[in-house]
């Protein structure tokens, strides 16, 4: 569990900084961090999250972008742990509450801040860009059939087999979801949950968590209150 003393001392705008940059869940250029939030990302503020590990800082052409670390990624989700500073005011407060809140649904609904904010499939707009026309609407395929546990189960076995080097050996829980992209999130977190009482199965948490890249994290899964991100099935 992290603690609030986890979580370093930072600015109103900082703290702005590393909010957007983890909502948006993808590189933002200063131009668009203007365009979004009324805001840039440069001088001290900038060199301070680039200092702390917090921001990535592309500096090879203007405008500078920016995307978090695997430890900003940490720290934006602790970020209603600290207090907030004194200097931002009503609406810095108002943000620690929106957060903390946002931190309180996330875990009642078992989805992690990763895995809710990652962009869809579909190219994100450009900031400012104009849109086109919308698409057509098109005839809605037929529903599939649901599956049942324990076909799930079935897939999550036979996608561990062709992942794992040998039996017992673990395996990534991203790359397991990347095998199963088909199978439905819902139910493929329920399948996990359930095997975790079978004897050969071992689910955990990476105990190094600064190992984990936004992939990791994304792919966890939420059993009791800790996210876990590796599989092993098989003899000890």
């Amino acid at each position: 569990m992290t603690s609030p003393a986890d979580v370093p001392h930072l600015t109103p705008n900082q703290i702005n900084a590393l909010v957007v940059l983890m909502v948006e869940a993808r590189r933002l250029t200063n131009v668009e961090l203007k365009e979004l939030a009324g805001f840039t990302l440069t001088g001290k503020d900038n060199t301070k999250l680039v200092d702390l590990g917090l921001v990535d800082t592309d500096r090879t052409h203007r405008p500078f972008a920016h995307e978090l670390t695997d430890e900003g990624w940490r720290v934006a989700r602790r970020l209603h742990t600290a207090a907030p500073p004194k200097q931002g005011g009503s609406t810095t407060r108002s943000l620690f509450v929106v957060l903390s809140n946002l931190h309180r649904s996330l875990d009642r609904l078992r989805v992690s801040h990763g895995d809710f904010f990652k962009q869809t499939e579909a190219t994100a707009p450009t900031v400012g860009e104009p849109q086109g026309e919308a698409p057509a609407p098109t005839a809605a395929a037929p529903a599939a059939a649901p599956v049942s546990a324990v076909e799930v189960e079935a897939l999550v076995r036979s996608a561990y087999r062709e992942l794992a080097t040998a039996p017992g050996a673990w395996v990534g829980l991203a790359d397991v979801r990347d095998r199963l992209a088909d199978t439905d999130r819902a139910a493929l977190d329920a399948a996990l949950r359930a095997m975790v009482g079978r004897e050969d199965v071992r689910i955990i948490p990476v105990a190094n968590t600064k190992s984990l890249t936004a992939r990791d994290r994304a792919a966890a899964v939420r059993i009791g209150n800790e996210d876990n991100h590796a599989l092993a099935i098989g003899p000890a």
